[in-house]
């Protein structure tokens, strides 16, 4: 478009190029015209065929070989038929850095960067576990550029699950403890790209209207909405507090289930998208 054709032109004979976009003029913080963005085109998906799977930290992997060996056979067998991208969780060690941290009085953004070093540790393990099958684990400073391509040529990948906000995390509204942790992150990167599916592997079967290890006539809810999630305040969930909030702002990865790790044989069962742990789902 040239400047001759361009509504706002008032020197006919200026032949420069102008760019027209439906932002060019408008305020970014407008929202109505924000509004407008989100319909303007579909969002691509650029792995709609890949599978997002989280292992976590403090449940599964602190707990050595008991639980990890069966896992990762059960996570061998389900790579014969899923292409699958798996984010790694923390674990003791990042609630022993978050300790310290906050003793020493360091501020959210500088414990989100410590909690990345442990979870990387744990993708290293999972790697090294998973190799065997040609998985492999991506550094955190390629991963979100090449993982198209490891994808093509890997049956899996493996990421730190914690998102890399670390000086830029959000302040919690609550405490000093990064609120984005390894569930969060695992479940943007699906979104990210559009995967199929994304499943956290816990050691519990899902949610409970209370902690069953504390209460052993906790009530197992196998189906939840973040609209019901929201009403009724649970006081302690088995994965990071912010994800509802990232399911109601979701345009891809409507839904997320939590499975029990303790139960390696329901993995390739949830990968099929069968309904085997508690499923924490967008409204509408």
């Amino acid at each position: 478009m040239t400047k001759k054709d361009h509504p706002d032109s008032e020197n006919t004979d200026d032949l420069r190029h102008h760019m027209s976009s439906m932002l060019m003029r408008e305020s970014l913080i407008d929202k109505d015209v924000v509004a407008n963005t989100g319909a303007e085109s579909p969002v691509m998906r650029m792995l709609p065929d890949a599978k997002v799977i989280k292992v976590g930290g403090h449940s599964i992997i602190d707990r050595g070989r008991g639980p990890v060996y069966p896992l990762i056979e059960a996570i061998g067998e389900a790579l014969s038929t899923h292409r699958l991208v798996i984010g790694a969780g923390g674990g003791a060690r990042t609630r022993h850095v978050f300790s310290i941290g906050i003793d020493l009085g360091l501020p959210t953004g500088v414990l989100a960067g410590l909690a990345i070093a442990d979870a990387l540790g744990n993708a290293h393990i999972l790697g090294t576990l998973l190799a065997p099958h040609g998985v492999v684990a991506i550094p955190p400073e390629i991963f979100g550029h090449l993982l198209p391509f490891f994808m093509k040529g890997a049956p899996g990948v493996i990421f730190n699950g914690d998102p890399p906000y670390a000086l830029w995390e959000h302040p919690p509204e609550i405490g000093r403890i990064p609120p984005h942790r390894t569930d969060a992150g695992t479940y943007l990167t699906a979104e990210c790209f559009g995967c199929k599916t994304c499943t956290l592997i816990k050691d519990v079967d899902g949610l409970y209207d209370s902690d069953p290890k504390k209460n052993s006539n906790a009530t197992f809810i196998p189906k939840i909405s973040v609209s019901e999630m929201r009403e009724r305040k649970f006081e302690t969930l088995p994965f990071d507090q912010v994800l509802v909030d990232l399911l109601e702002r979701s345009r891809l990865v409507r839904q997320v289930q939590i499975i029990n790790g303790n139960k390696p044989e329901l993995l390739v069962p949830a990968l099929n998208g069968e309904h085997v742990g508690t499923i924490l789902h967008a409204d509408g």
